[in-house]
């Protein structure tokens, strides 16, 4: 169970690297293998990790591969998290505090909350990936990210092979970012993450296509109130999410593959002169996120390939595999979108999801 830790003198569970196919373990469906690739599901395992770590160099830590760009060869370890497991931590008057394991898939647990009646998390609902990758990314969707929510994670750190608990200001989290993407890769293994799920429930509903959503529309209309319910919100982002984005088991896809980028004002009403359409939406700070697929869609690259790689025809946000993609070729479909943009709009991309070895 998640939080239940070894007690010192604890025997040491043992490690045995072996070559591993990773096509199947990241959802682009890139080609890729990796040589030496060890499986976590027990937390015994994990200071026979640090010592391993310690001989290869390199620790590659694999999730749900959602939001990774793999090469045709990893090198170094390859870490999969099977951690598994959710559990109530404590009821308080102004919040649920729930645990899950890193190796928990999202979107389930997610569902088992829901499910509980700890509502919170519905907007983020069918976001790929697991509850461990989910604050390095920040993940966040439809007015709400993961930080909004988050109360502390438990880690170990491979290098110091000690365990680390972090609050919020630990993580320093920022939009699609936290401290895992810019510190030594592979240093901490996030094997719990606990949320705090505020009570009393209150919906959230400020993003534009949840009021367009009809059957959000109906449990909002006068005289029905007490038929919005989270359960509702989370099935109305389902069919946003499906309407919009490809299966990863149907076609292979990393979700949004670039950040709305985010301008100050000055620089958004030039843009919004030149181009009449241009779709923005107001920060707190009096800065404007730009909605990247617009961008995209207005360089005329939606449903446009290079070779095996493509833009999907409904969400230019969306980089997909058309059969037999490779890294490289994922990443020069990237950098030819990023330089139309920036060559029409003076605005340059970021790329959301991590490039291996890149």
């Amino acid at each position: 169970m998640p939080g239940t830790f070894p007690a010192p003198g604890t025997p040491i569970s043992t490690l045995t690297p072996a070559p591993a196919d990773l096509t199947p373990f990241n959802t682009l469906g890139l080609r890729s293998r990796a040589e030496h690739y060890v499986r976590i599901d027990d937390l015994a395992q994990l200071p026979a990790l640090s010592a391993l770590a310690a001989r290869h160099g390199r620790l590659l830590v694999l999730g749900g591969g959602s939001n990774m760009v793999l090469p045709s060869e990893v090198d170094g370890l390859v870490v999969h998290m099977a951690l598994r497991g959710v559990r109530l931590i404590e009821q308080r008057a102004d919040a649920w505090i729930v645990e899950a394991a890193g190796g928990e898939v999202w979107h389930d647990f997610v569902q088992s909350c829901l499910a509980q009646g700890w509502d919170g998390l519905e907007n983020l609902s069918l976001i790929p990936g697991t509850v461990g990758a989910a604050p390095v990314q920040n993940i966040g969707a439809y007015g709400v990210e993961l930080d909004s929510r988050f109360e502390s994670l438990t880690a170990w750190d491979v290098t110091k092979r000690e365990w680390v608990h972090m609050d919020r200001a630990d993580c320093q989290f920022a939009y699609r970012d936290s401290r895992f993407k810019h510190e030594a890769a592979g240093r901490w293994i996030i094997v719990a993450v606990r949320f705090a799920l505020p009570r009393p429930w209150r919906p959230v509903l400020d993003y534009p296509d949840l009021q367009r959503h009809a059957g959000l529309a109906e449990a909002t209309a006068a005289g029905a109130p007490a038929r919005l319910s989270a359960r509702s919100i989370a099935d109305a982002v389902c069919d946003i999410r499906r309407a919009k984005l490809p299966d990863p088991a149907r076609i292979g896809n990393a979700g949004s593959f670039f950040k709305n980028p985010i301008v100050d004002a000055a620089q958004r009403e030039a843009l919004a002169a030149r181009f009449p359409g241009l779709v923005s939406y107001a920060q707190p700070d009096g800065r404007y996120k730009l909605a990247a697929g617009w961008l995209i869609d207005q360089c005329g690259w939606k449903g446009r390939s290079l070779g095996a790689a493509g833009v999907h025809e409904r969400q230019a946000l969306v980089l997909v595999n058309r059969g037999g993609a490779q890294a490289a070729d994922i990443l020069a479909l990237a950098r030819a979108i990023q330089a139309d943009v920036q060559a029409r709009f003076g605005v340059a991309l970021e790329a959301e999801p991590v490039v291996v070895g890149g």
